[in-house]
């Protein structure tokens, strides 16, 4: 399953265009409240096809059977650039437990290498988990993340959210993840670039989110 979240109008477009806009990106507080804003839509979007239960709610006048969710979801981001987008998925699944992975490009390959040197989760096992990393580009660190992630434990889903992706990447996930899993994503680009960048996108998510790094 693949969810493209600009397919339709909303505020979400607005949040991205800013986002992406090189005058507002200047503003590191916009920048990250912008990410933070679309992790909130997103956690909505895909908690519509989570599991629930029945509750029954005593209020102040009576009481009422609703919908609650069966069991929080395991929130995992990939540092440092994930983590605005990250704490709007934490607003809405407030009790959820959280896992973090250390991912980073190795300079100085003509392919890209993907260095992973740091994973702190919970179990994941039979737990529905949503793994969020704001460029979804070549796929790599998504794929070297999940084949880390499951030594703690298979899924039983595993929704990936993303800011912005390519085809190339979603197209490498679909071919290396093998969880059940589907792509959550705000928007779907043109190409990348020769540098392993998204074109037009939105330029370094971690720079721009905590300034330049050595």
């Amino acid at each position: 399953m693949l969810f493209n979240l600009s397919e339709r109008n909303s505020i979400a477009n607005h949040f991205l265009a800013e986002l992406r806009d090189k005058q507002i990106q200047k503003d590191r507080l916009r920048f990250r409240k912008n990410a933070q804003r679309l992790g909130q839509i997103m956690a909505y979007e895909i908690s519509q096809k989570m599991h629930y239960g029945t509750a029954r709610v005593e209020t102040p006048l009576g009481s009422s059977t609703i919908p609650r969710m069966a069991q929080p979801p395991v929130l995992i981001t990939i540092m440092r650039a994930g983590l605005p987008y990250f704490q709007g998925f934490l607003d809405f699944f407030d009790r959820s437990d959280a896992g973090f992975v250390g991912a980073y490009r190795q300079e100085g390959h003509e392919e890209i290498f993907v260095n992973l040197d740091y994973v702190a989760t919970p179990t994941l096992a039979g737990r529905e988990v949503i793994l969020v990393d704001p460029m979804l580009a070549t796929g790599k660190s998504i794929v070297r993340a999940v084949d880390a992630l499951v030594k703690n434990g298979k899924p039983s889903h595993l929704y990936i959210a993303s800011l912005v992706s390519v085809p190339e990447g979603i197209s490498h996930v679909g071919q290396h993840v093998d969880v059940p899993h589907s792509l959550w994503t705000c928007a779907i680009d043109e190409h990348l670039n020769d540098q392993f960048y998204i074109v037009p996108g939105l330029g370094d998510a971690g720079d721009l989110s905590f300034g330049e790094k050595l």
